[in-house]
């Protein structure tokens, strides 16, 4: 398993890396599956879609990992408060990790989605941010190495 973000990269180089780590299936967790700007609308889900198609990788949305607006909230108040933007976040807020773990990581069956990936390939955990460790990805993939044993590796640009 790989975890992956929008930012840093071009169509080109999201989808190198994705393929070179031998990427079968990505899994969307943003709650709204858009990226703001001209240099990332190649993440918007239509096109993101039909590009991981082409490449031959199977896509899925799994909004019940996605954090909800309140908790996005909540992390774009701690930015503020600490002057930094989501783009260039290096941490998520504590009491963002803490809520986002409770309200959606502990409820949800990770068991069945584990079941459910495919055994021939690399499944990717997709958000927008660079970091790994500034998105509830990285919250999601430590459950799945601690619960269930999956290696985790993280893709980031250059």
């Amino acid at each position: 398993m790989v975890t992956i973000g929008v930012y840093g990269f071009t169509a080109e180089t999201f989808l190198d890396e994705l393929t070179g780590a031998g990427v079968g299936l990505l899994l969307d967790l943003r709650q709204r599956r858009g990226v703001r700007g001209p240099d990332y609308s190649w993440a918007n889900s239509a096109r993101l879609q039909s590009m991981l198609a082409a490449a031959g990788i199977g896509y899925r949305h799994v909004k019940g990992l996605a954090p909800t607006t309140e908790l996005r909230q909540l992390q774009y108040r701690e930015d503020d408060r600490q002057g930094v933007g989501k783009r260039n976040r290096i941490a998520l807020a504590p009491e963002y990790a803490e809520r986002y773990t409770r309200e959606i990581l502990d409820p949800f069956d990770l068991g069945a989605l584990v079941a459910e990936l495919p055994s021939d390939a690399v499944t990717a955990l997709f958000c927008v941010e660079c970091d790994p460790e500034a998105c509830h990805r990285s919250l999601v993939a430590e459950r799945l190495r601690v619960e269930h044993g999956l290696p985790i590796k993280d893709l980031r640009p250059g």
